[in-house]
């Protein structure tokens, strides 16, 4: 047995045992000055859930299902208080999400997608790279990073291959070293910086959407559309940046330098091997692009004098609808629609009759992340209802004095730093609660903390753990851990810079907001 096999058993016995520790040792502890006793006892499962979150001592989901026993037996929550955040509609928004991305994967419309946009810009290796980062961020928008990740790994690698090699010849280790890492790195990077624009993207952005319902349930309603407006501006900004310095510092030789021995007519076979489009895809298509037009469509848009009825407003009460409905519709839909015969898609499953259906559903959607979304809105709500936030914030608020410039940058590089170490999920989890009863605290608005740290959770660029997407292409065998490390710092450092400028520039502006503005909501 080696001693890495040894060792992860031990670092969770570890992480297990230091979690509850510090529950026991924060129980037992003094209260503090002015924190309600109840509130340090929720502290208490913070702590706990952190720990184990952050070390993973055991899955995730089951971490997230603590407040369901703690809250109640601690005398925090009652019971039928807690369940409830695991049913929020935020939930089934990633549910309804995520079935459509699994319909998308289950007829290959995604595949196809990839290739042509590759190969429409062209065969030169930048051109390619960037093909594959705006496939990659494209999809990404639409599916979780790591479905996204593991849907354009396998044609990364035979892109390389096939380019790096001549017929009856191994591949060509200095296009593999090279390019091949490169375009390892893109894949990996542009999933995560895609899933930004859009509120499914990612599931940080939708504990952001989760966590302004429960903790300012008289905010504006920050939907698909609103998120849009700020995560596709950075996202464009962000690919072309990641793209010039990849292809300029991501290896040890310049892109532009690589040449191909291989057959560069890849892509057209690939695609010749998938044949025309076939009825399914156009279906799955027309779903996809529907429920794209109403999330952006739901809620009435205003641009300028001119403003655009939402469709919502044909309903008697339009304020009953949310994304989530038109998501589970969506999902709903395409379990409707049947094929003209039976079909034998996947090799373990029954043949398909619908367009999705249970069995790939029931295998195919990550069910342990809806706990994660569940535990944490419940984590939030605990904190939130027994003054623990407020003590928090209290804390945090003489940070009040310092520029707004430098505030938000300390909060991203600190929500960065924990992102490389952490779940990104659970790091938004823990920061929304308390970044909020900060924002309240020192009178800004909760919008600008709350979104830089959301965003900023997103890059967890420099290790192999950090993200999934880095783990997938870090399997590949091309990158190195220090090649990892220094692209990812860099790309770090632009994240939050980037992210402190958007706030300004963009999310600022277009949501009305102003920074040492405190809603009357927020009040």
């Amino acid at each position: 047995m080696t001693e890495a096999a040894v060792s992860q058993p031990t670092f969770r016995k570890i992480s297990l045992a230091a979690g509850l520790l510090l529950f026991l040792l924060v129980l037992l502890l003094p209260t503090p000055a002015g924190m309600p006793p109840e509130a340090q006892r929720a502290a208490a499962v913070v702590l706990l859930m952190a720990v184990w979150w952050m070390t993973e001592a055991i899955e995730l989901a089951l971490t997230s299902l603590l407040p369901l026993v703690l809250f109640p037996a601690l005398g925090i929550l009652p019971a039928d208080r807690v369940a409830p955040y695991y049913t929020d509609p935020i939930i089934f928004l990633f549910f309804g999400g995520f079935v459509v991305a699994l319909a998308i994967q289950r007829w290959n419309l995604h595949r196809r997608i990839a290739l042509h946009t590759v190969r429409r810009m062209g065969m030169k290796p930048e051109r390619i790279i960037l093909g594959v980062m705006l496939a990659t961020a494209f999809l990404s928008m639409w599916m979780s990073n790591t479905a996204c990740t593991m849907m354009m790994f396998p044609i990364g690698m035979a892109l390389v291959v096939q380019l790096a090699s001549r017929p009856g010849q191994p591949p060509d280790h200095t296009v593999t070293a090279n390019f091949g890492s490169v375009l390892m790195l893109a894949i990996a990077y542009a999933a995560s910086i895609g899933g930004i624009g859009t509120l499914i993207g990612t599931p940080t952005n939708l504990v952001f959407a989760g966590a302004v319902r429960r903790l300012f349930p008289e905010a504006p309603e920050i939907g698909f559309l609103q998120w849009m407006m700020v995560g596709v501006p950075l996202m464009v900004a962000f690919l072309p940046l990641l793209w010039l310095y990849l292809c300029r510092y991501g290896a040890a030789i310049p892109v532009r330098q690589i040449e191909f021995p291989g057959n560069e007519t890849v892509i057209e076979d690939q695609l010749r091997q998938m044949g025309p489009i076939t009825r399914e895809e156009k279906q799955v298509l027309a779903v996809w692009l529907l429920m794209a037009a109403l999330w952006i469509f739901r809620s009435p848009i205003a641009v300028g004098s001119l403003r655009v009825p939402g469709w919502s407003q044909l309903f008697g009460q339009p304020a009953y609808l949310h994304d989530a409905t038109v998501a589970v519709a969506m999902a709903l839909l395409l379990c409707l629609i049947p094929l003209r015969h039976p079909r034998t898609v996947e090799a373990s499953g029954p043949p398909a009759t619908h367009l999705m259906d249970w069995h790939t559903i029931r295998y195919g959607v990550p069910w342990g992340i809806l706990f994660l979304f569940g535990g944490g809105f419940a984590l939030a709500g605990g904190m939130e209802q027994t003054g623990l936030s407020k003590w928090l914030g209290g804390l945090l608020g003489k940070f009040g004095g310092i520029p707004p410039v430098l505030l938000l940058l300390a909060t991203c590089f600190c929500v960065v730093l924990l992102s490389e170490i952490a779940s990104n999920t659970a790091t938004a989890i823990m920061a929304m609660p308390i970044l909020a009863a900060t924002a309240v605290e020192i009178g800004v608005h909760p919008f600008v903390l709350m979104i830089s740290a959301t965003i900023a959770a997103s890059y967890g660029f420099m290790l192999p753990v950090a993200t999934p997407p880095n783990a997938i292409v870090y399997s590949s065998g091309w990158i190195t851990a220090p090649q990892m490390a220094r692209a990812g710092l860099v790309l770090d450092l632009l994240g939050v810079l980037m992210v402190t400028i958007l706030i300004y520039a963009v999310a600022m502006p277009l949501l009305g907001i102003s920074f040492h503005e405190l809603p009357p909501w927020a009040r």
